[in-house]
Formats: C-alpha cells, sequence, structure tokens
C-alpha cells in the first residue's frame, strides 16, 4: 500500500469508503443491462477504411501470427535467432516494415512526426514512450540512468512542441531512472518504516537527506534518481502530463511512494504526474483508495491510469517461489469487477471535482469502455472536457479507438518509438505481457478482414 507516514487512513474512514466503493459496485450490477444498450457499438468495420491495403494486409498477417500461442511465449526467442542468423541489417530489414510497423511510430523525429499526423487525422491522440526500463539484474550503471533522462527530456521536448494534439500525454517508468534493487529495496524498507513523502520532495529539490536503511552508496543513487525524476517533471508542468507506469509488486510500493512524492510537488494545481493502478491485484481498491485520501489530505490533483495489468504470469509464479499468497485476482471475472468498481469509483469522484480528479481509462476490454461512456453520460461528465479519456496500444484495437473518436471522446493511442534494436526488448516483453490480449483480437481481425473483402469486391465489379 502507497505510505506517506505520517498520514495513515483511520480505520472507521477507511471502512467507509470500501463500504462506499462496494455500494458503488452492486449499483453498477443491478444497472448493467442499460449499460449495454449504449448506442457505443464496435461492430463497423468501415473504423478500417481510413488503413491503406497494405496497413490492412500487415494487420491481418501479424493478428494471425499473434494468434499461435507457441509463436508468442516463444517470440524472444525466435527474435534473437533470426538476429543471429540475418544479422543486424537484415533481421532490421525484416522487422521493420512488419511488426516494428505495426506497433512502434518511428525511429526519428521525422518519421515520427508522419506517424502522428496521419494519427491525429484520425482524432486520436499520441501518448509518447520511450520503451526504456530495467528488471533486477539488468542494473546498467549511473550513466545509463543520465542517458535515459536525457532520452526522458527529450520525450516531452517532443509531446510539447508538435502540435500533434491539445493536452498531450507521455508513458515513463521509473526504473528507467532508478535501479529495480534499489526499488525492492525501499519497499521493503517502507513496509517496516515508511518515509514522509516530505523527505523526498526536499530531496528532489537537491537537498542531501540521509534515508534509513540504506547505506552511503544506495543513498547517493536515490538522491541522484529523485533528481532526474526532477528534471523531467520541472519539464513537462504545464506542458505535457506525464504518466508513471506500474511494473511488479516486488517494487511497486517503492514506486508509488516516489510518484506520490512528485504529485505533492508538482500536482498544486493540475494533475501533471499520473499513477497507474493494475486492477488484476487484489490489493488494488485499497491502493486507488488510499491515494484518493492522500490527495484529499496532502491538497494535491490526482492522475490516475487504470490498467487491468500486464505481468501477471510471473507474479504467480514469483508468489508460488517464494511461498506467498497469489496477489493476482483468481479469474478474469474477478479482475473485470475490479476494473469496474475502480472506474466507477474515479468517474463518481470526477463528477464532483473535474478539476481535482482526472483518469485515462486504459482498456482494450469493450465492455469497460461502454460502461464507462454510459456513466460519464449519467454523470453529466463532458466526453472531452479533459477529466476522462481512453487509451489503447498502438496498432491494436483500432475499431475500438476510431469509434471513440468519431463519438468525440478524447482518445490516447500509446506510442513507443526508436530504432528497431531499443524497441525489440519492449516489443517481446509487450507481446509476452499481453498474450491474453493478442489471442483475443479476434473480433479485430475478422472487422479487418471484412473491410479487405469489402474492397476487393470494390475493384472486382469496377
Amino acid at each position: 500500500m502507497m505510505m506517506s507516514c505520517r498520514l495513515r487512513p483511520s480505520l472507521p474512514h477507511l471502512l467507509s469508503l470500501r463500504l462506499l466503493s462496494t455500494a458503488a459496485s452492486r449499483t453498477v450490477e443491478v444497472k448493467q443491462p442499460d449499460l449495454l444498450s449504449t448506442p457505443l457499438a464496435f461492430e463497423d468495420p468501415s473504423a478500417f477504411r481510413v488503413k491503406s491495403l497494405g496497413e490492412l494486409l500487415r494487420a491481418l498477417g501479424i493478428f494471425h501470427l499473434c494468434s499461435f500461442p507457441a509463436l508468442v511465449n516463444n517470440c524472444g526467442k525466435l527474435m534473437s535467432a533470426s538476429r543471429t542468423l540475418l544479422g543486424k541489417r537484415g533481421f532490421s530489414l525484416l522487422l521493420r516494415p512488419t511488426v516494428y510497423a505495426q506497433f512502434v511510430a518511428g525511429e526519428n523525429e521525422i518519421e515520427i512526426s508522419q506517424s502522428m499526423e496521419k494519427m491525429s487525422s484520425l482524432g486520436l491522440r499520441p501518448m509518447l514512450a520511450v520503451p526504456i526500463e530495467e528488471d533486477l539484474g539488468e542494473s546498467t550503471g549511473e550513466k545509463r540512468y543520465e542517458d535515459n533522462m536525457e532520452a526522458m527530456l527529450e520525450c516531452v521536448r517532443m509531446s510539447h512542441s508538435n502540435a500533434w494534439s491539445k493536452d498531450p500525454m507521455m508513458q515513463l517508468k521509473i526504473t528507467a531512472l532508478l535501479s529495480p534493487e534499489l526499488c525492492v529495496k525501499l519497499t521493503t524498507l517502507i513496509a517496516q518504516q515508511p518515509y514522509d513523502l516530505n523527505l523526498l520532495v526536499r530531496a528532489m529539490d537537491g537537498e542531501p537527506i540521509s534515508f534509513l536503511g540504506l547505506d552511503e552508496r544506495e543513498v547517493a543513487h536515490f538522491l541522484c534518481g529523485l533528481q532526474r525524476l526532477n528534471t523531467i517533471a520541472e519539464a513537462s508542468v504545464n506542458k505535457v502530463r506525464v504518466l508513471v507506469d506500474a511494473e511488479y509488486t516486488y517494487m511497486n510500493p517503492a514506486l508509488s511512494l516516489v510518484t506520490m512524492a512528485m504529485m505533492k510537488k508538482f500536482n498544486k494545481d493540475g494533475a501533471w504526474i499520473w499513477n497507474t493502478y493494475q486492477c488484476y491485484l487484489k490489493e488494488s481498491r485499497s491502493l486507488l483508495l488510499e491515494a484518493l485520501r492522500l490527495s484529499q489530505d496532502e491538497s494535491f490533483c490526482l492522475g490516475v491510469k487504470l490498467v487491468r495489468g500486464a505481468y501477471m504470469d510471473k507474479e504467480r509464479r514469483l508468489a508460488e517461489k517464494e511461498g506467498r499468497l497469489d496477489p493476482v485476482h483468481q479469474c478474469w471475472e474477478d479482475t473485470n469487477d475490479s476494473y469496474n468498481s475502480l472506474l466507477d469509483v474515479m468517474l463518481e469522484v470526477i463528477s464532483q471535482r473535474p478539476e481535482r480528479y482526472k483518469i485515462i481509462v486504459a482498456s482494450h476490454n469493450e465492455e469497460s469502455v461502454r460502461r464507462a461512456a454510459k456513466r460519464m453520460e449519467e454523470l453529466g461528465i463532458d466526453k472531452d472536457g479533459g477529466s476522462v479519456c481512453f487509451g489503447q496500444l498502438l496498432g491494436m484495437c483500432d475499431h475500438v479507438s476510431l469509434t471513440l473518436a468519431k463519438e468525440g471522446y478524447a482518445v490516447y493511442k500509446s506510442v513507443p518509438y526508436g530504432s528497431v534494436e531499443d524497441t525489440l526488448p519492449y516489443l517481446v516483453r509487450r507481446a509476452q505481457e499481453n498474450r491474453t490480449v493478442l489471442q483475443g483480437i479476434r473480433k479485430e481481425r475478422d472487422l479487418l478482414r471484412q473491410e479487405l473483402y469489402r474492397r476487393l469486391s470494390l475493384r472486382g465489379g469496377s
């Protein structure tokens, strides 16, 4: 759970919030038939008429390959073997027009701009993502973190200086700026004795702070990491919304602690720093309720990226190995209930104070998207008022994204960019972590096929 050391929720207060959340969930269950009768439909293949014939064929081919679990599960090994066999240049020539072109915006600013301008013409907004992250055992030293900070600052600059959309967003992974090993140790320490948010804010300002439980080398690295995050936040405030990604449960409490400190410092007059909540975790409700309480007590705006989650298999394997309880919901239905319940909680508080609370409904699930749209209408929340937006991955779920944009909602696509070499680990991880989504894209594939047949029949009849 996110901690601030001074500010712990009183038990009656937290229980009352939980009861309210449960009540909201029950209300939604009663209304479900109405929610499903919403006019929002994702059945029309005409959403793909904006795509070229080449784009249709590429998407169909890639989605077909992604429907084979053996290919997805072993894509990292297959790509490594292909790279060895073909060489760096040959491998790049193979990937660039296929997987890379489907899921990555480009390598340089010219290529990225071309992709973004086309996206903007369709009413979609880019959420740039530098594909940099680290896990345990991958740390490469302070110089690498400094280089990553420069890449993040360049992302801020591109997001702001190009007129691709209003209210630009970007994604950030804290483990690109702070070692995973330190994040794991911090998670252990704050479970025993939580750090004060004010301590982290002072460290961001450059004050030499000593953190209990860390040795001299770890303190030095933590201070450098906090100042890197501070530099990025200072560059983005009043320009670009920075969405901090959640990662693994063994480091998430530390990531949330740092993110909350950034919110305390930079979110006084608007939600410029956002945090991510993974609804496949059993603790997701308590985490979000604690964040709502903390934002109220500390008087900062709260931005929430609501996701189902992407690390399920690894989390379960690790919990089993360590003899811990599985942190993930037991079934898909429980995860859906969790997602929709927290979505309702956020929409309720947004309807009351839209200037203080923001959410991006980051989901490929049509039912959740419909529910959000219907609930927005019931609560009188503007489609494009800046408090609620929707998000999907670049190259996926376009039938949902394009339909939402056509109806006037704010829709973002998560847009990774960089060279084939730089984005390859990102693509492999996303494929493996999202294979349940990749294997569930049959509907999108069918709609693409319908649009392809329509075009071929038009040509045959001419």
